[in-house]
């Protein structure tokens, strides 16, 4: 299993339209095969930053939804709203069991 987790920082006054604007690649990333789990949601104390979180069956799995989002984006009447810093990491997950076990 592999864990994507990462954070991503915008301005606070777009954060929610960050979000919004991802919206539908969240629900194609969880139609994918693989895919267990897919989310952004916004930090409840930082007001501009934005969590990721995925899990992955395998590298495998992951490896078509890699390809697809770095394709370029459809052209947009709509600005991106810009990130000012992003941090994504990738954990590859040997066991998984109830806490403290």
């Amino acid at each position: 299993m592999l864990i994507i987790a990462g954070t991503f920082e915008v301005d606070p006054a777009r954060r929610d339209e960050f979000i919004a604007g991802r919206e539908a690649g969240m629900r194609e990333s969880r139609a994918e095969s693989g895919c267990i789990d897919y989310v952004m949601s916004a930090d409840p104390i930082e007001p501009g930053r934005v969590y990721l979180f995925e899990r992955w069956a395998s590298k495998e799995h992951l490896a078509p939804h890699l390809a697809r989002i770095s394709a370029p984006p459809p052209p947009s009447d709509t600005p991106a709203v810009p990130m000012l810093s992003v941090e994504v990491q990738q954990y590859e997950i040997a066991s998984v069991g109830p806490v403290g076990s």
